[in-house]
């Protein structure tokens, strides 16, 4: 088990950010990796934060996670394996059965019919 607790704090621009609290009583300093399937992610960065214990944790997404499908980046502490946080990116085909996307094309299927139901019912006057 961790000492730390990551939170995420961010996510744009390609760049996922979060905040890492370490323990109280605990003086460890952190090693953070982070990984996207068996390959490791590189760019991560872990900065101070103004408060002792705190740091900041940036995690670029890796040009190999974006392309059709789902794909997750795992946020670990170094030192155990424990997973503290990851993040996932959903594009192309699989997207297309999310509940998300079936809402915003039934939303855009509906604007089209009560076009064309005003568009009846001031042409049957």
């Amino acid at each position: 088990m961790s000492v730390f607790t990551l939170t995420k704090t961010g996510f744009r621009d390609g760049l996922w950010e979060g905040l890492l609290v370490r323990q109280q009583g605990s003086a460890q300093v952190p090693e953070i990796v982070a990984s996207f399937g068996d390959r490791p992610v590189h760019g991560v960065t872990l900065t101070d934060a103004t408060e002792p214990g705190r740091w900041v944790v940036e995690v670029p997404v890796p040009v190999e996670a974006l392309g059709d499908g789902v794909s997750t980046v795992l946020i670990r502490d170094a030192r155990d394996e424990t997973v503290l946080d990851s993040f996932t990116l959903i594009a192309g085909e699989a997207l297309a059965e999310d509940i998300r996307a079936e809402v915003s094309l039934l939303r855009a299927e509906l604007d089209l019919l009560k076009r064309a139901f005003r568009k009846h019912c001031r042409d049957a006057d």
